[in-house]
């Protein structure tokens, strides 16, 4: 199961996830939160990590999909605080280039606001 938080930093939405982001809820439930926030408008998405135990193909496939959905919003979608085994999933999928990652929430949002 993944819960989300949301809350807003100035023109960032947070998700603060925990759980696991894999087929059927966690992956399918992370979409439809960020397509409802690029769709009323919100489109700087910050996605922490930190809660996060474990990340599949399915999650994976979602998080380019979600990259994509933002971007043609023209929206930016950044991650943070990647946990060793995420991070290591996305380096093995070979997809890690591909997103803005950052250490902690306070420097993806100075990221932000310097855009």
């Amino acid at each position: 199961m993944l819960e989300i938080n949301e809350r807003q930093t100035d023109d960032v939405t947070i998700l603060d996830l925990s759980g696991n982001i894999i087929m059927g809820g966690g992956s399918r439930r992370l979409g439809e939160n960020v397509r409802r926030l690029t769709e009323a408008g919100n489109t700087n998405v910050l996605l922490n990590f930190a809660g996060v135990k474990y990340l599949d193909s399915s999650g994976v496939g979602e998080l380019l999909a979600l990259a994509d959905a933002v971007s043609r919003a023209e929206g930016n979608l950044k991650l943070s605080n990647l946990p060793p085994k995420v991070e290591e999933v996305l380096t093995l999928s070979g997809v890690l280039p591909v997103f803005d990652i950052y250490d902690d929430e306070s420097h993806a949002l100075d990221a932000e606001q310097q855009q």
